[in-house]
């Protein structure tokens, strides 16, 4: 048995979770330490290959919530988990869109269609998600998708040929990170959300070199530009997040702080969304609570195909914009709104949605 044990510790290095619980994460949240790149490595690779036992692990996940993971532990787990992620760059060079895997369960989803309104508009867009992804298990842009009669459930290489057909792509997370995948059981377990549900939103498996997304709070907006400066397996030119609702890539209405990233240059600053058209409070975006997929997939037709007026189609155009600006396809998001509109308008996010359904 010494053997084997020592077997183990030499292939994943000298830090089990039990002696970083012990020596560094699990004193406490006021006296726990942060660990060195060495020591969050050898942690991550332990955990994907199934390596600690439940308690061990569970109290390392809680630890890391507790303590709260700094971005040179984020790239350490985002590198190792990297490495056995199956990529596919389509020819296009799409903006990345990282939402929550687990989901929203109050507002409609709203980057389906802002993605095929920026893709009609010219801006390629990729986006990427599990299925029923712990701990929400709740409604994702596969649920959207799937409403919409567009495959999900496909390989990274038919990925990157559905962005460069249309313009638009969805990566599924069970195909391009199998290994991800497998330890939803346990994540399931744990009741609240890991580091892995941080992590997973950065994977981007089109290689894109422009990443969107959001934030809750200021600080980890920074905090995820650190991470991609210290990572290993993927150097992204731009990063663009604002406040989203839920967690997610929609832009939340009212006041909104906005955070940019570009050539190693971080700017943020505040935008009021009614200047932009989206005049309407957090509620007025609410659907159906035990169908947000269907009612979001019903609102993305009827918004795409120019059936609607409301604030949904506001909210959408201005969602649209922040993607067309994040890829520098415009200078400003005024000009991204407009040519937002323009895609509805004209009827070429309509052919997107169409080239979409007929992949």
């Amino acid at each position: 048995m010494a053997k084997a044990s020592e077997a183990v510790e030499s292939e994943f290095g000298e830090w089990p979770l039990k002696r970083l619980m012990t020596e560094v994460v699990g004193s406490g949240v006021k006296s726990a330490e942060d660990m060195s790149r060495e020591q969050a490595t050898d942690a991550i690779r332990r955990i994907l290959a199934n390596e600690p036992d439940q308690t061990t692990l569970g109290a390392f996940w809680l630890a890391n919530r507790w303590k709260h993971n700094v971005a040179q532990e984020l790239s350490a787990y985002a590198d190792v988990v990297a490495e056995d992620v199956i990529t596919a760059v389509p020819d296009a060079d799409p903006v990345d869109c990282g939402a929550n895997y687990d989901g929203k369960g109050d507002t409609a989803i709203l980057g389906a269609a802002a993605g095929i309104v920026a893709a009609g508009a010219g801006t390629p867009v990729v986006v990427h998600s599990g299925d029923r992804v712990p701990t929400q298990k709740q409604d994702a842009y596969k649920h959207v998708l799937d409403e919409l009669g567009i495959q999900t459930e496909i390989e990274p290489v038919e990925s990157a040929a559905m962005v460069d057909e249309t313009g638009f792509g969805f990566y599924y997370q069970p195909a391009f990170a199998p290994h991800i995948n497998a330890i939803n059981d346990r994540r399931d377990k744990m009741g609240v959300r890991t580091f892995f549900n941080t992590i997973e939103t950065i994977m981007n498996p089109a290689k894109a070199d422009v990443h969107l997304g959001s934030f809750y709070h200021l600080a980890f907006a920074k905090k995820m530009v650190d991470t991609f400066k210290r990572m290993e397996t993927q150097h992204p030119h731009r990063v663009l997040m604002f406040q989203g609702m839920e967690g997610y890539d929609d832009i939340r209405p009212g006041y909104t702080k906005v955070g940019e990233w570009t050539d190693g240059e971080f700017i943020d600053y505040e935008i009021e969304t009614p200047e932009y058209g989206m005049d309407f409070e957090y509620e007025d975006l609410e659907v159906n609570p035990d169908d947000v997929a269907g009612d979001s997939a019903k609102l993305t037709r009827e918004i795409i195909s120019g059936n609607r007026t409301d604030y949904f189609v506001d909210a959408v155009a201005l969602n649209a914009a922040f993607r067309i600006y994040a890829r520098d396809d415009t200078e400003t998001i005024e000009t991204g709104l407009k040519m937002a509109h323009e895609s509805i308008e004209s009827g070429s996010a309509a052919a997107v949605l169409e080239d979409l359904q007929a992949f």
